[in-house]
């Protein structure tokens, strides 16, 4: 999967983008698995990512890449615990939207060690995975240990099922996490106000795009 060029500017150390699952078969309506209303907020999901790069934060993204036989994978799924095939390596439906290509992407494995070149890296990071719980890559913590984030901003698809175990991952290492509400989208939209209740109370900051786009959040 290629990224636009590396940039130069300089690196803000503290804080993190933390991009979920922007992908075709998520976000746009042609996709296998569209997460409901996902094509609203391409918009959104642009801004965010310019003002990252323009700001020299890094974006750390996550991305299915499936294979037949993965355990999420079903044919009769329940759309909570298993799904149909979706994001398959290789096809078109697994590449991030444009809107949200990085920049000079050092690719995680789940399944090879963590690369070398990470504590010199100065671009983006993709952290692959074969199930929908980015921390069944086991190289996750060994990540957020090098990049020490006092904040992560987080966005995507979908808000609960991937978006929810990213989060309930990322409360245990101790960044403050900042939600932004208008750049998700659910597959079960019932379920949101409950999660978004439950983030904040548990110090999950709640945000829109423009908080993030005035600077009021890193």
């Amino acid at each position: 999967m290629s990224g636009a060029p590396a940039h130069h500017l300089p690196l803000t150390p503290h804080a993190l983008f933390w991009d979920v699952d922007t992908q075709h078969d998520f976000v746009h309506a042609d996709g296998k698995l569209y997460v409901g209303d996902s094509e609203a907020i391409i918009p959104n999901l642009a801004a965010l990512t310019a003002y990252a790069h323009g700001s020299g934060i890094r974006i750390v993204a996550s991305a299915d890449d499936h294979e037949p036989g993965h355990r999420e994978l079903s044919d009769s799924p329940d759309l909570r615990e298993s799904f149909p095939p979706h994001c398959m390596r290789g096809s078109a439906g697994q590449r991030k939207i444009a809107e949200t290509a990085l920049r000079d992407p050092l690719v995680i494995e789940p399944d090879r060690p963590l690369p070398p070149g990470v504590r010199t890296h100065a671009g983006d990071f993709l952290l692959h995975k074969h199930w929908f719980d980015v921390f069944t890559n086991p190289n996750v913590l060994p990540l957020l240990g090098l990049l020490d984030p006092s904040d992560i901003v987080l966005y995507g698809v979908a808000l609960d099922v991937c978006n929810r175990h990213a989060i309930e991952g990322l409360l245990r290492p101790g960044a403050r996490i900042h939600f932004v509400t208008d750049a998700t989208r659910a597959i079960h939209p019932e379920n949101s106000a409950a999660l978004l209740s439950d983030w904040e109370r548990r110090s999950v900051e709640l945000v829109a795009t423009k908080d993030v786009l005035s600077g009021q959040v890193v």
